[in-house]
């Protein structure tokens, strides 16, 4: 995130930007182009960290938790997106900095819909075999991880981090030979991550469900 975009919401946090003019802003942040502040602004609604009420005047920080539908009735919850998660071999980084919030009917969670959640992109076909719900994690997709249940269990698809890495991969506990593997789920050959049970390493979460990447309809 921008660091103009991190100072905006952090001061979203405690004041209402609507009462200020984009000058009177820029002097806060330590910005002086109102058109700076403005983009950064757009940028900040656009990514749902913001909300703009134009009719108001209120410009507030969106706060995780159930955002109202325009739908009568209808509840949508706003998990944080926590970056991307690489469903192949570890090297991207877990990176705790919001970017934005996906919009998700708490139809699609079920009981977990309270639960501690947040969604990570996947980026890489190694579990494009592996289903959760009926459908498959692919590249592109997002995975909904509820990181209140951490205690895996033998082919729970989790999220493990090691060495500061994120992975998407599936639990093997083997037990006489006392390590843990990570394995794909994939139509590629991809080797599993070997751990010792006492290796440094964490489970961050569980994956509860797929929000599937809008895909388009050929048949």
């Amino acid at each position: 995130m921008h660091e103009l975009q991190q100072r905006l919401l952090k001061l979203a946090q405690v004041k209402n930007l609507g009462q200020y003019t984009l000058r009177e802003l820029g002097k806060m942040v330590g910005e002086d182009s109102a058109q700076k502040i403005k983009h950064h602004l757009n940028q900040l609604e656009k990514r749902g960290l913001i909300r703009v009420n134009k009719q108001t005047g209120i410009i507030e920080k969106t706060e995780r938790g159930w955002v109202t539908s325009l739908l009568k009735g209808a509840r949508l919850l706003a998990i944080p997106i926590l970056g991307a998660a690489n469903a192949g071999p570890a090297n991207r980084l877990a990176e705790a900095n919001i970017e934005g919030y996906l919009r998700v009917s708490s139809t699609l969670l079920g009981k977990v819909a309270k639960h501690r959640l947040f969604a990570l992109k996947v980026d890489g076909p190694s579990m494009n075999r592996a289903e959760v719900d009926m459908k498959r994690i692919e590249n592109g997709d997002y995975v909904i991880i509820d990181s209140e249940d951490r205690n895996a269990k033998e082919g729970d698809i989790v999220l493990s981090i090691i060495d500061g890495m994120s992975n998407i991969k599936r639990f093997h506990w083997d037990k006489k030979n006392k390590q843990i593997a990570l394995v794909s789920d994939s139509t590629h050959d991809f080797p599993p991550i070997y751990m010792h049970e006492e290796d440094d390493f964490m489970i961050n979460g569980k994956v509860v469900q797929v929000i599937k990447k809008p895909r388009p309809n050929r048949g």
